[in-house]
């Protein structure tokens, strides 16, 4: 039947081609003759490999390949050009292989729901007019900071996977308008992400975050759904400690980090022959009170942000607690009444 139904459309000179729920376990190889073909429509078949005359349809825009068989990322794919939109979900990926982005210069849309992901090639960077991109329900466990150069990114959905982190380089994605991510094992959010000025929706129900980033305020969210977090609550305890023991490590980075925000200091020009403290220095931490550097000791803080009115939430949140780093309990003891320190259960 398949058959049939590709003989006449090369007689037909067709655009488009229908072969969905077929059960068809190849792809006839004469579709290659197809050369005018805009969309091809493959979805809920048992297919797990393309045939080589696939490569022929340069100007296909529209693939649909979801509820297959694949196992693998078809490499054929890397030589479609002209591909706007690609449909493959409900397969059975593992892996794809580094190189099948480099044909794929003109993807807007891919959807990889519904996989067996655990990794992404750093190479998705290549899909620089890639608009929107769905990789739920899969085993991804991090995502590579290169995803972040995709500049033309409007939509990115992760829900459903098993990570735990993500990359700081989150603000880069400066189009992001959506952003899901439910249904993971997040501990907390990258402070990039403060940087998306054309963030509307945020996803992020389902993790384990106990605070936000300390200028998520500052994002023109309008919708923000988060339920199902240890979200910080405002029951304010008394601290018992009041002063810290920093390691030799801390003072020797206090000190040259304090040197480093001196204009006049000598220490601007040396530290450029010191990669590693260079590469070390530079995850430093800001304190939200004083506004000094420090690097790895501090005091978590929250403080409890009031939440847009007309913002939509799936719960009823009113407060939205957002994390705040303190470098000394001199700093702590001086903070303002609306800052709390976070108690360890």
């Amino acid at each position: 039947m398949a058959d049939v139904l590709v003989l006449r459309a090369i007689r037909g000179n067709a655009r488009t081609l229908n072969l969905n729920g077929k059960r068809l376990q190849r792809v006839p190889g004469a579709v290659g003759r197809l050369t005018q073909l805009a969309s091809l429509q493959l979805k809920n078949n048992l297919l797990c490999q393309l045939p080589g005359e696939m490569t022929e349809l340069s100007n296909l825009t529209v693939l649909n390949l979801g509820n297959n068989n694949f196992t693998k990322f078809p490499e054929e794919l890397k030589y479609l050009h002209s591909l706007q939109t690609l449909h493959i979900f409900g397969n059975k990926i593992t892996e794809i292989p580094s190189d099948v982005f480099d044909g794929l210069v003109n993807l807007v849309f891919l959807n990889l729901n519904n996989n067996l992901l655990k990794h992404l090639p750093s190479e998705i960077h290549k899909l620089q007019l890639l608009e929107k991109l769905s990789i739920n329900y899969n085993c991804l466990k991090d995502i590579p900071q290169e995803l972040c150069v995709l500049q033309n990114l409007c939509e990115l959905h992760l829900a459903n996977n098993q990570l735990e982190t993500l990359p700081e380089q989150m603000g880069y994605l400066t189009n992001l308008k959506e952003l899901r991510i439910y249904r993971n094992n997040l501990i907390g959010l990258p402070e990039g992400l403060c940087r998306l000025r054309k963030l509307t929706i945020l996803d992020v129900a389902g993790n384990q975050i106990h605070a936000f980033p300390s200028r998520m305020h500052e994002v023109p969210l309008q919708e923000l759904y988060c339920e199902e977090n240890p979200l910080l609550q405002k029951q304010p305890v008394s601290a018992i400690q009041d002063e810290e023991i920093l390691s030799l490590k801390e003072i020797a980075a206090r000190f040259v980090l304090s040197q480093l925000q001196s204009r006049d200091s000598c220490l601007r020009e040396q530290i450029s022959y010191y990669p590693e403290a260079r590469t070390l220095l530079s995850s430093r931490n800001i304190c939200a009170l004083c506004g000094k550097w420090f690097l790895d000791m501090w005091l978590e803080c929250v403080k409890f942000v009031e939440l847009k009115k007309k913002m939509k939430t799936s719960t009823n949140l009113q407060l939205l607690p957002v994390k705040l780093l303190l470098c000394s309990y001199r700093c702590f003891n001086q903070r303002e009444s609306d800052i709390f320190g976070v108690a360890i259960q």
